[in-house]
């Protein structure tokens, strides 16, 4: 609940610096290590990491098709590994994986693909224990990634609205015509709606709350969805200079059209939460 005010604001301003992936899913992964009685191996990486001196990057192999954020040039990988062997936590250091760098469409993300064998000399955690720490890790991930997503959303329609102010046309400013406010206006409705989503979610993850996935699930579709919607207004609302350097949009816009892929998009989630309610009937 902490957390979640802070990463928004980090979506706001377009921080570029893995803040989400580091305190919201990598650090507290490596606490819930701790408290399992995994310390001995958690403990110096967590002292490191508060320390400035490691950098993490987290993968989960659920969602293989996409790659890593962080993982190109990151001093530590922590992979999950949720095979026909069962699951496993994994710790790797730039020794025992090559990563192979990937272009992205937000050059503040420095993607990677890592290339890696499981191994006992990796594994961190086995069985029970590493699926609930891996379950946890896949929820505190969306519902990061859907914070900053709701900072971005709300950037975008700010920057949109000041735009629609000053740009001219016709004699007068765009943001007059009714077509331009029925466009910003609906996208302000999907945040408004997305929002308490994701602080419900937060506060289902930290009260351990038995509906705290499916809240996940709802948070990062909504969220996913919303900044989506403020993307495109953007884009339509500013014209050809959206598309151009020189307009500062196109920082939010690549950042949202990544994040609302990342560990999962609105569709995964959904189908996700589809076959939670299901299996629970």
């Amino acid at each position: 609940m902490d957390l979640v005010p802070l990463v928004e604001e980090a979506g706001r301003v377009g921080l570029p610096e893995p803040l989400g992936t580091t305190v919201g899913i990598a650090a507290p992964l490596l606490v819930d290590l701790s408290a399992e009685g995994h310390g001995d191996a958690a403990a110096p990486l967590l002292a490191a990491l508060a320390a400035g001196n490691l950098t993490v990057a987290v993968a989960d192999s659920r969602w293989p098709s996409a790659p890593v954020a962080g993982a190109d040039g990151a001093e530590l990988l922590l992979l999950v590994d949720d095979g026909p062997g069962g699951p496993g936590l994994h710790a790797l250091d730039g020794a025992r994986t090559t990563v192979t760098p990937v272009s992205s469409l937000d050059p503040t993300r420095r993607l990677g693909t890592p290339e890696w064998t499981p191994s006992p000399d990796t594994l961190l955690v086995a069985g029970n224990p590493a699926r609930d720490a891996i379950a946890m890790t896949a929820d505190r991930a969306a519902v990061t990634t859907g914070a900053e997503l709701l900072g971005l959303a709300d950037a975008m329609i700010a920057l949109t609205a000041d735009y629609a102010r000053d740009r001219q046309q016709f004699g007068k400013p765009i943001g007059s015509f009714q077509a331009v406010k029925h466009l910003l206006a609906g996208a302000r409705v999907l945040l408004e709606f997305a929002r308490p989503a994701v602080y419900g979610a937060a506060w289902a993850l930290d009260s351990r709350h038995a509906d705290a996935t499916r809240s996940a699930s709802v948070a990062k579709a909504y969220a996913s969805e919303a900044a989506l919607e403020a993307a495109r207004v953007a884009l339509q609302v500013h014209g050809a200079i959206g598309y151009t350097w020189e307009c500062d949009i196109h920082l939010f816009l690549k950042r949202t059209w990544a994040l609302a892929e990342a560990w999962g998009s609105a569709g995964d989630h959904r189908a996700r939460l589809l076959d939670s309610l299901l299996a629970g009937r």
